[in-house]
């Protein structure tokens, strides 16, 4: 059986990383996903909130850079735990929770390339005009002769 749940959308607040007793770090994010869709020729749209929970220092480190509205890919599995309030009434939180560095993704690049170390930007700089300096050829805009059917 797979549980296994993927998300595109933006965080609806900045991340909030938590020190654990032993050492660990958790983070807890909210992504909003919104689905669009016309109805009557209007256009509907619909937005979806989801608790995201991420274990893991290097997954805190990581999302320092993300900020709210920032566009996040998040890949983890849907849990429901339960726990009591300040009243002592029990209740129930259903999340997906996320185990490894890779099944958080910021696709937002801008924000990613913001805080880089003047070294990496210096080396994006220098390949980006070795790339510009070479000649590209052109692009046949009349593909429809190739097309053998």
């Amino acid at each position: 059986m797979i549980n296994q749940v993927t998300l595109v959308g933006n965080l609806g607040a900045d991340p909030e990383v938590r020190s654990l007793n032993d050492g660990g770090k958790v983070t807890n994010v909210r992504v909003a996903t919104t689905e669009t869709w016309m109805k009557d020729g209007e256009r509907r749209e619909k937005t979806e909130w989801h608790r995201v929970t991420i274990w893991g220092e290097p997954s805190a480190k990581y999302l320092a850079y993300a900020k709210k509205g920032t566009k996040v890919y998040v890949q983890g599995k849907l849990t429901t735990r339960k726990w009591s309030d300040q009243d002592g009434v029990e209740r129930y939180s259903t999340e997906i929770v996320v185990n490894e560095i890779n099944g958080v993704k910021i696709l937002d690049g801008g924000r990613e390339r913001e805080q880089e170390q003047p070294q990496t930007q210096a080396r994006r700089s220098r390949s980006t005009s070795r790339a510009k300096a070479q000649p590209r050829e052109e692009f046949s805009a009349n593909l429809d002769d190739e097309i053998p059917f």
